[in-house]
């Protein structure tokens, strides 16, 4: 079984390589490639039977790389730290993850599994999951009105939001910030379906950002941004039972 590693770590890189070359003889690893446009360019090339995907990579990440792919005849195995809602994408469509930092076991059963499932079905599900992927994303696009025109967002692409009057401000994930003349009461209405909890009559947060908890009369969220938002006491309890469903 031939292979492909993708990560942008160093460390991680040299480590699953060695992971592979003595727990796992049957791979024959190609290449270990340290961004995403690279290991399009190699996938495309080599043609491996498994590719091992890290997703979060800056600039484009696992799951951009696999759309980016016209070639899908291969399996993967993603290797990530632990985020949630890309695990639940990837339960999603039946396909394997290894969570960092990656352990011998772990990845002799998932390698184990792989050319199992390989060899019983007739098609790799990547396709599938990229059809997924794009699925998702046509149906959690946000058009947003400024002073130029019409801002196209991903959900994903929002922090938070932030109310500035009758304007709302979005801060996203690329460090700018767009104004729009839209209260948060409005935003509020076309968000609430795509993971965002109102915490206070200021703010509107996408959960998946939410990196910790602070205990107090409201208390107050640290966000993925290291910005720290209030939460109003008669929000606070439906906030917690939002988390309880992520």
């Amino acid at each position: 079984m031939t292979a492909l590693l993708v990560d942008d770590e160093k460390h991680c890189r040299d480590v699953l390589s060695l992971l592979l070359q003595k727990y796992c003889p049957q791979v024959k690893l190609l290449a270990a490639c340290a961004d995403g446009p690279d290991g399009v360019a190699a996938i495309e090339e080599l043609h491996p039977d498994l590719v091992f995907l890290d997703i979060e990579m800056p600039g484009m990440s696992g799951f951009d790389l696999l759309e980016a792919c016209r070639y899908t005849g291969f399996d993967v195995i993603f290797t990530t730290a632990y985020n949630e809602y890309a695990i639940k994408a990837i339960r999603h469509n039946a396909l394997d993850y290894i969570l960092k930092p990656v352990d011998k076991d772990e990845l002799i059963l998932a390698v184990a599994k792989a050319q199992r499932e390989r060899a019983a079905r007739p098609a790799s599900p990547v396709g599938e999951f990229v059809a997924y992927l794009n699925r998702q994303r046509v149906g959690d696009r946000i058009a947003l009105p400024t002073m130029e025109g019409l801002q196209i967002l991903q959900s994903e692409d929002i922090f938070y939001c932030e109310s500035d009057g009758g304007y709302t401000h979005f801060f996203l994930t690329n460090g700018k910030n767009v104004l729009i003349s839209k209260t948060l009461g409005e935003v509020e209405n076309v968000l609430e379906n795509k993971g965002f909890c109102r915490v206070h009559h200021g703010y509107l947060i996408n959960l998946r950002y939410v990196q910790r908890y602070v205990r107090g009369d409201g208390g107050e969220v640290i966000m993925a941004n290291h910005k720290s938002i209030p939460v109003s006491r008669n929000k606070k309890q439906e906030f917690l039972n939002f988390l309880e469903k992520i």
